[in-house]
């Protein structure tokens, strides 16, 4: 098994590389040489070498300060380490700021030489496994940016692959939170149209003579502000995708524009007097019950039978807990990363924690908990404390932290909970919503629908 392991001896001592070199052998390693810095560097671009013995001191103008950055540059994996016979702390700060991993001084003992690589492989070897181990992983467990272990998600990761090369319209349905944009844009990015746009449009942020203008563009003059002629969405998508979110809250005026628009691919900007053809494919999601809002004549029959050529209702995350510790880590991969936090795990309490709760706000509310307990952890693994704000908090008063007084109605409760808390984050909509465990659209309409003035 050494044998796949392959290491260069650099040194110009030919005495010095040849017994490096057997000595390595003889522990079952491949090992080449090398008598410049020159010499290493034109080896490594036609091997891959998994350790370098690079020598400090060398003739001809690349001393191994230099040739270990060219090696780096070309094997950003591989493990350097520089022999001396001239031990000063300088130098030894150099090689290791410039990427050593080790620094011995001569002469080499081959038993402490022995030691050393095999230390490395090890390494080398449990990274490797890894490697494999979320290969694997990556192949069973997900889609495109989508991870799951649950079978219903397995299903619609496959429907997800027949359909993305398709035209065909998709309608997302599923509780706020759970990731409907994610899959749209992985059915968007692994078909066809992966090279053209993808455009996104939140149905419920705007009224609606501004998601007319937005979808359909507006030419100069046609309204107060009208300065210049404006594309919207379905010419911005052209050749691409079109993401309708939150699709059920659309005016009664724009169901009827947007039925005609998918039956006929044609449209007329606002004000304008010339039809528009597009090549667009419309992905469409909401958190409502489209067939019980179509029944109750809340929205156009005939645009829900447009729109729900393909369904996919996407579970939330209560109907699949075992993605809890696999979202969860995932999570933690990423944020860490993006908050500059060297944290990379989640203790068995704390875990133990996240499949407790409930998450009425689903995999946003989960990623949200994981940045928050990210930002306050103290070491380098989610512990429980961390994630302490997700235990059940006793009950106070007649609401929820907010001395309600008793006799109101669900509907009042969450008028004044929602008030309270833009109050408390100033407006902002977006923390808010985050607060709140539920998706931006869904606070807007709420907004709307109880009139809480902003």
């Amino acid at each position: 098994m050494r044998a796949r392991w392959h290491i260069l001896v650099v040194d110009d001592e030919e005495t010095m590389t040849e017994s490096l070199a057997a000595w390595l052998r003889e522990d079952g390693y491949s090992v080449d040489t090398a008598g410049s810095g020159r010499e290493a560097i034109e080896k490594s671009r036609a091997r891959e070498y998994a350790i370098y013995f690079v020598d400090l001191k060398m003739p001809g103008g690349l001393d191994g300060i230099e040739t270990m950055m060219q090696i780096r540059k070309l094997q950003a994996e591989a493990s350097v380490i520089v022999i001396t016979a001239y031990a000063t702390v300088d130098t030894a700060i150099t090689a290791m700021k410039e990427g050593a991993q080790e620094y011995i001084v001569k002469p080499c003992h081959p038993q402490e030489i022995s030691l050393l690589v095999e230390r490395i492989i090890r390494v080398k070897n449990l990274q490797r496994e890894n490697a494999i181990l979320r290969r694997k992983l990556t192949r069973q467990y997900r889609f495109h940016d989508l991870v799951s272990k649950n079978a219903r998600m397995a299903e619609i990761f496959e429907l997800m692959r027949e359909v993305a090369s398709q035209r065909s319209t998709v309608l997302l349905q599923g509780e706020s939170g759970t990731g409907k944009e994610l899959v749209a844009r992985a059915i968007h990015f692994s078909g066809d149209r992966g090279q053209r746009p993808f455009v996104a449009v939140s149905c419920a942020a705007l009224a609606e003579t501004l998601l007319e203008s937005e979808l359909f563009g507006h030419e100069k003059g046609s309204f107060t502000g009208a300065l210049g002629q404006t594309k919207g969405k379905f010419e911005q998508a052209d050749g691409g995708t079109l993401f309708l979110d939150e699709i059920g809250d659309i005016s009664p005026k724009l169901q009827v524009d947007l039925l005609r628009v998918l039956q006929e691919r044609r449209f007329f900007r606002v004000g304008g007097s010339s039809e528009i053809q597009v090549d667009v494919r419309v992905i469409a999601a909401t958190h409502r019950d489209l067939a019980v809002e179509a029944r109750e004549g809340r929205f156009r029959e005939d645009l829900y039978y447009r729109l729900n050529v393909i369904n996919v209702r996407i579970p939330p995350l209560r109907e699949r807990l075992e993605d809890v510790p696999l979202l969860a880590q995932e999570f933690v991969d990423r944020l860490s990363h993006e908050l500059g936090r060297e944290v990379s795990g989640i203790s068995d309490e704390a875990l133990r924690l996240l499949m407790d709760h409930t998450w009425p706000g689903n995999v946003r509310e989960l990623e949200n908990a994981i940045e928050r307990a990210i930002v306050s952890c103290k070491s380098g693994v989610l512990t429980a404390d961390d994630l302490a704000f997700l235990r059940p908090q006793p009950a106070t008063g007649g609401g929820p932290g907010l001395g309600l007084p008793s006799g109101l109605t669900l509907q009042e409760i969450e008028k004044q909970y929602i008030e309270a808390t833009l109050q408390r984050t100033r407006g902002n909509v977006k923390a808010a919503a985050d607060a709140l465990g539920i998706d931006r659209s869904t606070l807007y309409e709420k907004i709307r629908r109880y009139q809480i003035p902003r």
